[in-house]
């Protein structure tokens, strides 16, 4: 393990089990089933709790990362970490970490997602693994610490992976981000993470309906707020249409910043760094809403899971328009 040690604890801790190493190909109008030719290339390290990491270096907030990562391409990780002052506390596997592949297309500005499943291992070596991953989680956190849980599990990993770390978390006296998607999302919600911060589709499917509106999607997350267990803020992307941002008290939609638009990779765990840095700074639902929007925004302007400066961000967070929706 190559651990990059900080005189004094990580504030967040970020749980990476399937990691990528993200290849992205800039191409002007995709021609799907024709050759096309690329731009540009780009690889970079990726996978959710990596890039809350990163984001979360760029601006300060001293973090560690705990997951799983392959020997056989583990540089650029290793070289990420030791950039940016991350602590790196992953588990190594025989072989390599998935790779994924992004389709850039500057013409329209969509991008096109190709991800690998990820590492399979038998079910024994997972509970092993995953008992290895508490532990090492209950030496990095204290009372008052955050743990982001987010990212796709591995494929066999069972569903309540989520719901088991937050319980564990808890037990330590410290918060959970939970950021996920169907099954692990829906046992994770039942073990009452602090914050949830799925998109719109991931909420529809969490609450077994569809959401059309704005509205539909407030009703929703107050749903999920008066549940047993619930979490206390429900925070949800929408892309273009902007984020709600959710609690007992308020419910407030921001706006997107006009930005230049690079790639939209990362920029919902973008927006979960900037929640979890406000959270760290104390700050309230609607100064957590702008930080969060200006770590996303300032995300689209960059390939790989980078942030401009902090002035540039929190320049970018008096930019955002906030409506209160009672």
């Amino acid at each position: 393990m190559n651990a990059t040690p900080h005189n004094t604890p990580a504030r967040v801790v970020a749980v990476a089990l399937n990691p990528a190493l993200d290849h992205t190909l800039e191409v002007d109008n995709l021609r799907v089933g024709e050759v096309n030719r690329a731009l540009r290339m780009q690889v970079d390290v990726g996978g959710k709790g990596i890039n809350v990491a990163s984001c979360l270096a760029d601006f300060g907030v001293r973090s560690a990362i705990t997951g799983q990562i392959g020997r056989e391409n583990a540089t650029p990780f290793e070289t990420l970490f030791n950039a940016k002052g991350i602590d790196n506390r992953c588990f190594y596997l025989d072989g390599l970490t998935r790779i994924n592949t992004k389709l850039v297309d500057l013409a329209t500005g969509d991008t096109t997602d190709i991800n690998m499943p990820g590492p399979s291992l038998a079910p024994d070596a997972i509970q092993a693994l995953l008992e290895r991953l508490l532990a090492r989680i209950g030496g990095l956190v204290s009372a008052g610490s955050w743990v982001v849980a987010s990212g796709s599990l591995p494929p066999q990993w069972p569903a309540d992976t989520y719901a088991r770390l937050i319980a564990h978390v808890h037990s330590l006296g410290a918060h959970v981000l939970l950021d996920a998607s169907g099954a692990a999302l829906v046992a994770g919600v039942d073990a009452a993470p602090d914050i949830i911060k799925p998109n719109r589709a991931e909420l529809c499917e969490l609450i077994g309906r569809t959401l059309t509106d704005t509205d539909s999607v407030v009703a929703a997350a107050r749903e999920l707020l008066a549940r047993p267990n619930a979490p206390a803020t429900v925070i949800v992307s929408m892309g273009g249409e902007g984020a709600l941002f959710v609690n007992r008290q308020e419910a407030l939609l921001t706006h997107p910043i006009p930005t230049e638009l690079i790639s939209t990779v990362g920029a919902g765990d973008a927006m979960v760094a900037g929640i979890v840095a406000a959270q760290i700074a104390g700050l309230t639902l609607p100064e957590c809403a702008r930080l969060a929007t200006a770590f996303s925004a300032g995300k689209l302007a960059r390939l790989g899971p980078h942030l401009p400066p902090p002035d540039t961000v929190r320049a970018l967070a008096q930019m955002v328009r906030i409506s209160s929706l009672g």
